[in-house]
């Protein structure tokens, strides 16, 4: 049976990043009406509309979506949901001085600023496999009505929806863009918490003189490398394929070296997010 409590690290996380993100919607993205999504984006557009606190707004429709969803849920993410709606709800409530604190009046500063904060609350959330409720709950119930849409893909409706409104409720067409604006910065803030910054490139190198090659990576660049075995399509020959990997700064370093080589080789360079294993991170 798994076990369907939380790690006190994981409550930790859940509290600072709900307390990352409630500071960044009352401090940055509110005081400007930027929407950029998610449920605390409907918030936003409701407080504007009708002067409602957003931690009320969020917790009204929170309640009713997490008992709908309930039943699609693990116990222990529906655990961590309800702690995080909790979090969340509470955070909004305790930071709501900070809309006082005039940080900056540019709008397009607050946008990038709260977004970065926002985006590194929820990367925070989503290495835990965390949830505060909001569009993931409404996207998990939509998907059993449109099963052949996948969640994310209704997540990224819903959020441009939204993104959409806070222009049409503004009367105010910058203030969509600032939402657009912000709500890709907070994608590509939490996928590089996620998964990490890719410091590290994979080479496959396809040569004559892969031994060659082979050797001075090992010995210049003190890296191993990987013999496959392919075959060319037209000529029907069998071609050895060397397979390497090496952190940012050596890429340079290592096509240099291919080509004194064999400048008449064949490389594709690719980025990957994490290496794990020897000379890299441990598993």
């Amino acid at each position: 049976m798994k076990d369907s409590s939380l790690k006190l690290n994981e409550i930790v996380i859940l509290l600072i990043g709900c307390l990352l993100m409630a500071a960044s919607i009352n401090m940055f993205l509110n005081p400007h009406n930027i929407a950029p999504g998610g449920l605390t984006g409907i918030s936003i557009i409701i407080n504007s509309l009708t002067g409602l606190p957003i931690w009320l707004i969020n917790i009204i429709f929170d309640i009713p979506l997490f008992i709908f969803a309930f039943k699609i849920l693990s116990r222990k993410d529906a655990l961590k949901t309800l702690v995080g709606i909790i979090f969340l709800t509470s955070s909004l409530k305790l930071t709501e001085g900070l809309a006082d604190i005039k940080v900056t009046e540019d709008v397009l500063l607050s946008a990038i600023s709260g977004a970065i904060v926002l985006g590194a609350s929820l990367g925070l959330i989503f290495r835990i496999n965390g949830s505060t409720g909001g569009t993931d709950l409404v996207a998990l119930l939509a998907n059993n009505f449109f099963p052949s849409i996948s969640v994310p893909t209704l997540m990224g409706c819903a959020d441009a929806t939204i993104v959409i409104l806070s222009g049409v409720v503004s009367r105010n067409i910058e203030i969509a863009l600032y939402s657009a604006i912000a709500l890709y910065i907070i994608v590509k803030v939490s996928d590089i918490i996620v998964e990490g910054i890719n410091t590290s490139s994979s080479f496959t190198i396809i040569s004559d003189k892969y031994k060659e090659i082979g050797e001075a990576i090992t010995d210049e660049l003190e890296r191993g490398a990987t013999i496959l075995k392919g075959e060319g399509f037209y000529t029907s020959k069998e071609k050895n394929v060397l397979l390497v990997v090496v952190s940012k700064k050596q890429v340079i370093t290592l096509k240099k070296l291919v080509n004194s080589i064999d400048p008449n080789s064949f490389i594709i360079i690719t980025d990957i997010f994490e290496a794990l294993g020897k000379g890299f991170k441990e598993i």
